[in-house]
Parts: C-alpha cells; sequence; structure tokens
C-alpha cells in the first residue's frame, strides 16, 4: 500500500500538470485519483471504521474550503453582473504607457487581496481591451496582470486560494500574513513592474475606437455602485467575522451572501423577471466555476490519504534531512508551482508539516504562503490567473517565457530576499 498510493497520487498529479497536452480536464483527473486512493487505502487496511473516521474528518475540512470559496466567487460574480468592477476600471485614464503600467499594477495587486487572482485577472485584462489597441502592448500588460495578481492574492486571507487554505486550516492568521507577507509581495511586484515600465517608457497610449454599444449599461449608477460597496465589504468584513465569533470564514462569507441576495431582490424587486433575471444571485450560481470547486475537493481528498498513511511525514523528514533548511525547502516548493498546480503542493505541505510541530504563524507558513503564491508567476501554466490570461489574450507559453518568466523570477527572488531580511529583523 505504501507504494502503490504515492504511484496514483503522482500518476494523477502528472495529468492534472499535464491538462492541456492530454485535454483532459483537470478536476477529472483528481476525482479519479481521490476515488483510487481512497478504495486502495480502505481496502488495504481491513478496518471500515477507522478508515470512516478519517474520511469524515477530510471531508469536514475540505467542505470548509469549498463552501468558502464557493461563497467568494458567486459574490464576485453578483458584482460583475451588475457592472460594479466599472467603479474602479472607469477611473483609469491616462495618455502613457508607463503610468497605465503603474496604475494597472497596483490596482491589480489590491484588487486581487479583496477579491481573489482569477477575477481580478479577468476584470483586468477585459478593461486592458478598452484601453489599449496594439495586441503587443495588451500582452505585456497580460503578464504585469498575472504577476500583480498572484502577488496581491499571496498576503490576504482572501485572496488566494492557497493561502486562504492556510488560513482556513489554521496554520495562519488574518493579521499576521497580512503584516508579514505584504512587505515582499510589494517587492515582488516592483521589480518586474519596473523594468518593464522602464522598457516601455516614451511610447503613448493606443485607444481602440469606441462603439456605442461600449457604453450600454444593464444597471443604474446606484445598484452598480450598492452592490460593489456591499460585495466588496461583505469579502473584506471576514476575517473580522472569524476573529470576533470564532466560527469558520465559510460562514461569515455564507452569512454575507445571504445579505446580498437579499438586498438584492429588494433592489430588482419592481423589475419583470427577464429584467433581473441576469442579475440574481441564482444566475450568479449558475456562473460559478464549478469544475475548479469539483477539482479542489478530488484533490484535497487525494492528499488526505496521503497524510492518513503518514506518507507525507516520511517526505517531510527526508526533505529535512536532504536539504536542512526550511527556506530553501519552502523555495523549492515556491519554484515548483510553477510548474505544477500550487493547490496540491500546499495541501502536501501542510499534511507533511504538523501544527504541533509549527504552530499558527510559524515562519514555515508564511514564508510558504508567499512562495507557493508568488512562485505560480514564473510560468503562465503555474496559477489560474496565468491560464486565463493565456486564453483571453491568446498568449504563447514560449513568449511568456522569454518577455515575462524571468521579470516574475527577480521578483520572486526579491520578495524572498525581503521576506528573510524582515524575518531577521523582527525575530
Amino acid at each position: 500500500m505504501l507504494t502503490t498510493l504515492p504511484i496514483i497520487f503522482v500518476i494523477a498529479y502528472a495529468a492534472i500538470a499535464l491538462e492541456h497536452p492530454l485535454k483532459i480536464n483537470k478536476a477529472a483527473s483528481a476525482l479519479l485519483g481521490a476515488g483510487l486512493l481512497w478504495t486502495v487505502y480502505a481496502l488495504s487496511v481491513g478496518d471500515p471504521h477507522a478508515v470512516r473516521e478519517q474520511l469524515g474528518e477530510s471531508v469536514m475540512g475540505t467542505a470548509q474550503i469549498i463552501f468558502f470559496l464557493m461563497g467568494a466567487m458567486t459574490i464576485v460574480e453578483v458584482v460583475d453582473a451588475h457592472n460594479g468592477f466599472d467603479v474602479i476600471t472607469a477611473r483609469i485614464k491616462t495618455s502613457k504607457l508607463t503610468t497605465l503600467m503603474w496604475l494597472v499594477g497596483f490596482v491589480t495587486f489590491f484588487l486581487s487581496a479583496i477579491l481573489d487572482n482569477l477575477t481580478t485577472t479577468i476584470v483586468m485584462i477585459s478593461l486592458m481591451r478598452k484601453l489599449l489597441d496594439k495586441h503587443e502592448d495588451r500582452l505585456f500588460f497580460a503578464g504585469i496582470i498575472v504577476i500583480a495578481a498572484n502577488s496581491g492574492g499571496a498576503w490576504s486571507p482572501i485572496g488566494d486560494v492557497t493561502t486562504t487554505m492556510l488560513w482556513i486550516g489554521g496554520q495562519v492568521t488574518s493579521l499576521a500574513i497580512i503584516k508579514g507577507v505584504l512587505l515582499p509581495s510589494v517587492v515582488s511586484l516592483l521589480v518586474p513592474l519596473a523594468i518593464t515600465a522602464y522598457n516601455l517608457r516614451g511610447r503613448a497610449v493606443v485607444a481602440p475606437e469606441r462603439l456605442d454599444s461600449d457604453h450600454e449599461l444593464h444597471t443604474t449608477v446606484f445598484e452598480r455602485n450598492l452592490m460593489f460597496a456591499l460585495g466588496l465589504g461583505v469579502l473584506v468584513a471576514v476575517p473580522a467575522f472569524k476573529t470576533v465569533t470564532h466560527l469558520p470564514p465559510f460562514m461569515g462569507i455564507l452569512f454575507g451572501l445571504g445579505i446580498l441576495w437579499l438586498v438584492g431582490d429588494l433592489v430588482h424587486r419592481h423589475k419583470d423577471d427577464e429584467a433581473k433575471q441576469h442579475l440574481t444571485l441564482a444566475h450568479a450560481l449558475s456562473k460559478i466555476d464549478m469544475s475548479s470547486l469539483v477539482f479542489f475537493i478530488g484533490i484535497l481528498l487525494s492528499v488526505a490519504t496521503l497524510e492518513h498513511t503518514n506518507i507525507l511525514n516520511a517526505l517531510a523528514q527526508w526533505l529535512d534531512q536532504t536539504v536542512g533548511r526550511q527556506d530553501i525547502i519552502v523555495m523549492i516548493i515556491g519554484v515548483a508551482s510553477a510548474i505544477v498546480d500550487n493547490v496540491p503542493l500546499v495541501a502536501a505541505s501542510m499534511g507533511m508539516y504538523s501544527l504541533a510541530q509549527y504552530p499558527a504563524d510559524h515562519f514555515l507558513w508564511e514564508f510558504l504562503a508567499y512562495c507557493a503564491g508568488t512562485g505560480g508567476s514564473i510560468l503562465i501554466i503555474g496559477s489560474a490567473a496565468g491560464v486565463a490570461a493565456m486564453g483571453l489574450e491568446k498568449i504563447h507559453f514560449f513568449w511568456y517565457v522569454k518577455r515575462i518568466s524571468g521579470l516574475a523570477l527577480l521578483g520572486y527572488l526579491a520578495g524572498a530576499a525581503a521576506y528573510l531580511a524582515q524575518y531577521g529583523l523582527l525575530h
């Protein structure tokens, strides 16, 4: 069993990493892997009661993450349906590419900390289509948006799936992760942003021709502002809700979703069904990325089998003996997240190292949040934000490697150095 389980996991992991060449959705690979792993484990142990208890424990932890993500994704879809993000994007106006680059970089950075890096990437790249006519310019901006979105998500408990997993799992707390990882994340953005802005100096913004249809809005200014403020308010309030009530974050996000649903129904109650159909929470629920949620379920349950069989503990001991230094181990995990998905990497790390040995807000967890969050920017396939940008702007893998990967790697290393220096000074 101890040989069969890792082999099944590696094969499933390889299928997830090779999703695009194989043309098999990674959710299918994750679910198949989870089913096989638990089946082999249950048949090998011969103690159905113990296996059921362990599976129930794993499902409980997985469900908390899924409920939280489902609520957050639905809130973002509702805000977007009301054109709420126009509140931000309509204010970005400049005639210089360098100025626009700085504006877009920082707006993306802070927006991804409140929303998530995938949604922010989609919103900002859609905005670039309205602001920039040249495809070459949009490609550079897309690259910086990916870096900024991943850097912005790393320091916020609700900004990146991996940081959210660490937060819900109790490995990090809200204020500590913000204080510990904010500066390194800013550094990881500033380095590539400064280099790219320097290369674009002296160039003017070439805007596309606007059509009348661009100005058609489906909602009133009041509705846009209200849903934008309420949606972001709910997301930002969740960490405070957890701190005050000590309830799991998913309870706060579902509570906020209920408030948003109630307000939405009240605001649109006088409209006919056809006019308000696309603005409802029910419609938003149908638009969320269910395949991603199913993927998270599969991969988290897969990793759980390796945790229950102590395979991950053995791997952690081997890494400690072979590499020795925690900072190097975590940085390797960060670089690896550029090649394979960072969600299973972080899930595996959470199983490798116990909270008893490494308590909440330990160096290991904070540095892991930074490295796993920003390391995915090194390759375009290394993060959900990168994959979204790849599809939206038809970015070629090797174009990204030549033009953006080096910048992202420099930013990653600079941010890691900043975190290590900061940690050395404060501890």
